[in-house]
């Protein structure tokens, strides 16, 4: 690894870190309370208290790989990065970022879950993704590494669409796929899809989404090969 790369590195990990900060202050408080909930819960009948980090770290990473564009890449072109650069720094910060976070988020969730087994609160439970195949510790890390790096990639892509070709170019293909969106749903395809993914449900669906997330990262080498620090509006 070279010093540009190591260099990009330190630059996404110290410009993420109070935001980090942040977000897993707030994620942990929100768990806590919701524990707290739940122990009060006791002894009411059908009363159930649930948490799911999927939600948040989901939504957290939709967010970042739009704004890593905005934030990452006029700074990196500014430093004299590289393009090939930039994209392996931003490939290995994608990759670590999930894979810890996943680590952190199911670590969490295990220990937790002895906690309330420990002290009887059986009116709290975790919602996952796993739930729907083996819920171990391992296979939730998997499904949210390769769920994460999807979401990751689709917004570090439609954040590019609106950085090099401003809101008209970014906001059209938004347009595009928010109608088909919607026409599958009038039609009944999306419904049709979700059923299929439900029922037939397997890991390999997983790692197939992680598959799409990274053709989609190797995608955005056509637009960061061209892109300027001067965005358009």
């Amino acid at each position: 690894m070279n010093k540009q790369i190591k260099g990009l590195l330190y630059f996404y990990i110290s410009d993420i870190r109070h935001s980090l900060m942040i977000f897993w202050s707030i994620l942990l408080l929100v768990l806590v309370v919701s524990i707290a909930f739940a122990y009060y819960l006791i002894g009411v009948e059908d009363s159930m208290m649930a948490f799911g980090f999927p939600f948040a770290i989901y939504f957290y990473c939709l967010i970042l790989g739009f704004m890593t564009v905005k934030e990452s890449i006029p700074f990196a072109i500014k430093m004299g990065a590289t393009r090939k650069n930039i994209l392996i720094s931003l490939a290995i910060f994608f990759l670590g970022l999930v894979v810890l976070k996943s680590i952190v988020a199911s670590t969490i969730q295990e220990i937790v879950l002895l906690f309330t087994d420990a002290t009887g609160i059986t009116t709290f439970q975790f919602l996952h993704p796993a739930m729907m195949l083996e819920d171990t510790w391992l296979n939730r890390i998997l499904i949210d590494v390769c769920i994460m790096f999807f979401l990751l990639s689709f917004m570090f892509i439609i954040g590019l669409l609106f950085y090099k070709y401003g809101f008209a170019g970014g906001g059209l293909v938004a347009g595009i796929l928010a109608i088909a969106t919607l026409f599958g749903v009038a039609k009944g395809w999306i419904y049709e899809f979700i059923v299929d993914v439900v029922t037939q449900m397997d890991m390999l669906f997983f790692y197939q989404v992680l598959g799409v997330g990274l053709l989609l990262f190797l995608l955005s080498n056509v637009f960061v090969r061209r892109i300027t620090i001067e965005k358009r509006r």
